[in-house]
């Protein structure tokens, strides 16, 4: 996890092939699960956020894509367990044809 903002922008660049200035969220989980690295751009820079465990791991999450929401990422970063959460029934509108 020694990379920075321009090495990691590299590799959403060359590796995934997605423009790192379109405003998403990237996630990088170090090797030993115990370092995230978030890198956003904003609209006239970089912003990266890093967070580093003195105790415990990241969960590194199942994904059926290559994006998870916003409340899983809330979720990660607290150390809550995204396989056991269960979401309760909301309401939603009907989608019309």
């Amino acid at each position: 996890m020694r990379f920075g903002i321009n090495s990691l922008s590299g590799l959403v660049r060359n590796k995934l092939g997605t423009d790192p200035m379109n405003g998403d969220v990237f996630i990088f989980i170090g090797k030993r699960s115990n370092q995230i690295r978030l890198l956003q751009w904003d609209g006239d820079g970089f912003a990266m956020y890093i967070k580093k465990l003195e105790r415990g791991t990241f969960e590194r999450p199942m994904l059926t894509g290559t994006a998870i929401t916003s409340t899983q990422l809330s979720l990660l970063l607290q150390g809550v367990k995204l396989e056991s959460v269960r979401y309760r029934t909301r309401y939603r509108p009907l989608k019309r044809a």
